[in-house]
């Protein structure tokens, strides 16, 4: 064999994150007794490759290069895992044997998982790769399993393929070949979820949860048992507008890359995640041994909903603080670092206390103060510090429960005059802050929620009167800024501020136990 037909190069893409890096994977063939090398730093399932390789040459009926083998995933500085390079090995090595042309190989970039049969298995991360590979104009071979994802990126030019010897016989131009995916989104799915007409009577959590979704700010629903917080909860996604098509790709980024949920799923719909209150750390923030996105990444663009918040672990929620306020989550290992996007809005429901009727109007609280202190010191004050919204949940009354004269659900036509609210109150926002007025920093809160003489004094009585932190007057201003916005008006009024307030009552800390428990 010459020396000319004795390299071959391969493009393929890595997972790191939402990211897809490249990696070229240079085979070399030489004289000497036959053996495979394998560098570049590739983890166990990498190496694991040479096997796999082999294996589905032979029995997709090619000939294995019986010679010296030496294959680098370049460059070494990033790290490779999984078996997504099987498919680019495999036909580097069959270019580097002259089975094919290499040339041809240039303009394409690989992944695959090869079966020992020679089939070709699914992988993760093909959605980051179909952007990066579109962005360098070059084409993208996938497996058949990953055709659904393939259709979702505008503008790649991608194809699947079952097994080598389909993609051989592309790159020959022998035989059927494979055929191109094409751009096609999926049809928008219904949830499952409630809706606020659901929700009979809660007049004031129902306004509070408007104004959330106004806002994009985060809410917490302190309440007794059975007084609606999960159902309130579960109504806010569909007062959220669509996702744009550049969020929906990056959401179904990150579901590619987790490979827990499909990418198509709900398709331009905010995402809504629950996850139990026995979740892990690592399941909620992300990481592990092939640091995935956790459940706040998956909520990117959408709804966190933490109900029962104080039985979650307490080192659990206080791994959420840092990505409240910066929307991104870095997950650094000693191998390792990745950034998953997290802007995320927090929806979180608690009970007083154990019992649950803490200061509830119909039902006597049996748990004694110190127990009660306790389980709301599960909650931490920074925490609580960063969620904008606290409203307290009362069980509303029976007469609210059943259809009649006292009926107060929404009707259709009301939802529906919200939802347009909503969206035309974000649509204000953005053009003026480029973003949600919760995510607002501190200089365009200081630029947008200017105060008079007269409000500024109003503000420092408030944050004298509630203990508020310099974080908690920034969010009262953001909320009395959604206020104004909701309300069309151009300045933040003295009734803005104070309607505010009201949700910067810190109910679960500072509000105190003091007095026994009623018998």
């Amino acid at each position: 064999m010459s020396s000319a037909t004795s390299l071959s190069l391969v493009y393929s893409r890595a997972n790191q994150g939402v990211n897809a890096p490249l990696v070229t994977v240079e085979c070399h063939l030489s004289n000497g007794l036959p053996a495979m090398s394998l560098v570049g730093l590739p983890e166990t399932a990498v190496k694991e490759s040479r096997e796999r390789v082999r294996s589905a040459i032979i029995n997709a009926g090619f000939a294995f290069p019986e010679r010296r083998i030496t294959i680098n995933l370049a460059p070494a500085g990033i790290p490779k895992s999984g078996g997504r390079y099987d498919l680019a090995i495999a036909l580097g090595l069959l270019a580097a044997d002259g089975q094919i042309d290499p040339a041809v190989l240039l303009d394409y970039e690989i992944l695959g998982e090869l079966s020992l049969s020679g089939g070709i298995r699914s992988v993760t991360g093909v959605v980051p790769a179909l952007l990066a590979a579109r962005d360098h104009g070059r084409q993208l071979i996938l497996p058949a399993a990953n055709q659904a994802e393939a259709r979702l990126v505008r503008g790649a030019v991608s194809y699947s393929a079952e097994t080598l010897g389909q993609a051989l016989s592309h790159f020959k131009r022998t035989g059927t070949g494979i055929s191109a995916n094409t751009f096609e989104r999926p049809d928008k799915a219904q949830r499952s979820l409630a809706s606020l007409t659901s929700v009979r009577g809660q007049e004031a959590a129902k306004w509070a949860l408007t104004l959330a979704a106004a806002g994009g700010h985060n809410l917490l629903f302190c309440g007794s048992p059975g007084s609606g917080k999960t159902l309130l909860a579960q109504s806010l996604p569909e007062l959220l507008p669509d996702l744009s098509e550049q969020e929906t790709l990056l959401l179904a980024s990150i579901r590619s890359v987790s490979s827990k949920v499909a990418p198509d799923t709900f398709w331009q719909s905010p995402p809504f995640r629950a996850p139990h209150h026995s979740s892990t750390g690592v399941s909620l923030i992300g990481g592990g041994k092939q640091f995935k996105p956790g459940e706040i990444s998956l909520a990117h663009g959408g709804v966190l909903f933490l109900d029962e918040l104080p039985e979650f672990s307490h080192q659990v929620l206080e791994n959420l603080r840092e990505p409240l306020e910066s929307g991104t989550v870095s997950i650094s290992r000693a191998d390792y670092r990745v950034q998953f996007p997290a802007a995320f809005q927090l929806v979180a429901a608690m009970n007083p206390c154990p019992c649950g009727y803490y200061k509830d109007e119909n039902r006597a609280c049996c748990c004694p103060p110190d127990r009660v202190r306790r389980y709301q010191a599960c909650v931490s004050g920074p925490l609580l510090d960063r969620i904008d919204l606290h409203v307290r949940v009362q069980r509303p009354a029976l007469e609210a429960l059943f259809p009649g004269d006292n009926n107060t659900g929404f009707t259709e036509p009301d939802w529906q005059r919200v939802k347009q609210h909503v969206a035309q109150c974000r649509a204000r926002q953005m053009s003026r802050n480029q973003c949600l007025n919760a995510r607002m920093s501190v200089q365009q809160v200081h630029r947008y929620c200017v105060l008079s003489k007269p409000q500024q004094q109003l503000i420092k009585e408030i944050a004298g009167k509630w203990q508020l932190t310099a974080r908690g007057c920034h969010r009262l201003l953001k909320i009395a800024r959604t206020l104004a916005d909701w309300s069309g008006m151009e300045n933040i009024a003295d009734e803005h501020l104070i309607e505010a307030s009201q949700y910067r009552q810190n109910l679960a800390v500072t509000e105190g136990v003091t007095d026994p428990p009623v018998v």
